[in-house]
């Protein structure tokens, strides 16, 4: 399974035009896999900015406070599938206008 996933943030990061889609998505299906047993949520959010970045659109803070509402957005779409509240949650912190 990991494998397919990294073949879809592959295929995504490579097709996807718009960098504030790939941030998001790129972020979520990243911290899906899992691949280090500690940073993923670190590197993910990293990724998530370095994806940001390559479109123009500012860098990204997920301040501690707001940690818990992250992390639960986060599992609505690993668990659920629906990305709607992680893009929104994002969105929020960083508005996608260049």
């Amino acid at each position: 399974m990991t494998l397919t996933v990294c073949s879809a943030l592959f295929n995504l990061i490579e097709q996807e035009p718009e960098a504030a889609v790939r941030a998001v998505l790129g972020h979520q299906l990243f911290v899906f896999i899992h691949p280090y047993f500690d940073g993923n949520g670190r590197m993910g959010r990293f990724l998530m900015n370095a994806m940001l970045a390559s479109g123009g659109y500012p860098w990204t803070v997920i301040r501690v406070q707001r940690r818990s509402a992250y992390v639960a957005a986060l599992e609505n779409a690993s668990s659920d599938g629906d990305i709607k509240p992680l893009a929104l949650f994002i969105a929020e912190r960083n508005i996608f206008i260049k």
